[in-house]
């Protein structure tokens, strides 16, 4: 991409800040931490719902040394860590991004604010099913992450919801811990790899995981947890219930890239591309987590990359001046 080098400073902006960060998961607050401590002055555009998908987790676990944190503490402690050496952190939404001059310019709640450098750590959302209960139960036997909740459904029966690779992958983990693990698909036929497919067919057969075919689920049932779910026959229209500790809804994920369309390279499902570790297409503008990280998508493994981002800006101011 042209960009136009030392462009006016446009009315009515603020700044410029040496590093603009898009965001306020991990990979945000981590990149932010960095940035702050190499003495880059940092604005950090984290949202009106700030935190990122930690905020809707209970217990975490698998945090390295915080093994039994809440998710809303554990994205506080961060942002406190990200603001304790001079980092600006705005409750905003961005609205629009112009990436095709330097100092870049960022548009959130109507104010226009200039960055030498942008990181961008938006994440990822989860698509639910958007059924009764869904809301009121996620963290409570509701979850979209079996890396990070099936230690806590040890000896218990679950439920995968969705036929990909993802539905496959999770069916697969909470096999380690589950007593029963149960796929429920709307369609006769899992659209996953043909691997994947093998490896859950032959568990099946082992009788570690049953399928339930042609069948959604309309809603979750519980007043403090998950009790059961109701399910639905897409064919007869039949419904029943199954009594359930706990259900991962494994639908996919949607990369929050939006604002970003045509002028950071995207994948086909809208991920960021990556160039030389956290590098985008265009020079100054850096990409850490779940945006860009459909594999892992992990809390530690977003924090990574934050770092990553954070070291890779710094180096990219130094070279300017």
């Amino acid at each position: 991409m042209d960009q136009q080098i030392f462009a006016p400073k446009p009315e009515n902006a603020l700044g410029p800040w040496d590093v603009a960060i898009i965001g306020s998961g991990p990979a945000s607050l981590t990149a932010a931490v960095y940035t702050t401590r190499g003495a880059a002055s940092t604005l950090i555009l984290g949202g009106e719902s700030w935190g990122g998908q930690l905020m809707l987790t209970t217990v975490v676990d698998n945090y390295p040394a915080l093994p039994d944190i809440q998710g809303p503490e554990l994205m506080q402690k961060m942002r406190e860590h990200a603001t304790r050496f001079g980092g600006e952190f705005l409750e905003k939404n961005v609205d629009a991004v112009d990436l095709e001059k330097i100092p870049f310019e960022l548009t959130a709640g109507g104010q226009k604010y200039l960055a030498r450098s942008v990181i961008i750590a938006t994440g990822a959302e989860t698509q639910w099913l958007g059924v009764p209960g869904e809301d009121k139960l996620r963290g409570r036997g509701v979850s979209s992450c079996a890396p990070c909740d099936a230690p806590f459904f040890k000896s218990k029966s679950v439920v995968v919801i969705g036929g990909g690779d993802s539905a496959m992958e999770e069916a697969l983990v909470l096999t380690k811990y589950a007593t029963t693990v149960t796929i429920v698909h709307r369609r006769s036929e899992f659209k996953a790899s043909a691997a994947m497919q093998k490896k859950v067919f032959d568990l099946e057969s082992a009788g570690k995981i049953k399928i339930i075919w042609d069948n959604q689920v309309v809603e979750f049932v519980g007043e403090q947890k998950l009790e059961k779910v109701k399910i639905k026959n897409v064919k007869s229209g039949k419904t029943s219930e199954m009594q359930i500790d706990g259900a991962f809804v494994a639908i996919g994920h949607v990369p929050s890239s939006e604002i970003f369309k045509g002028g950071v390279e995207l994948d086909e499902k809208g991920y960021i591309l990556l160039h030389d570790y956290t590098k985008t297409n265009i020079p100054g503008v850096f990409v850490a987590g779940d945006v860009h990280d459909y594999h892992y998508k992990q809390a530690v493994t977003a924090a990574g990359f934050g770092c990553m981002a954070g070291m890779d800006a710094l180096k990219f101011l130094d070279e300017q001046k």
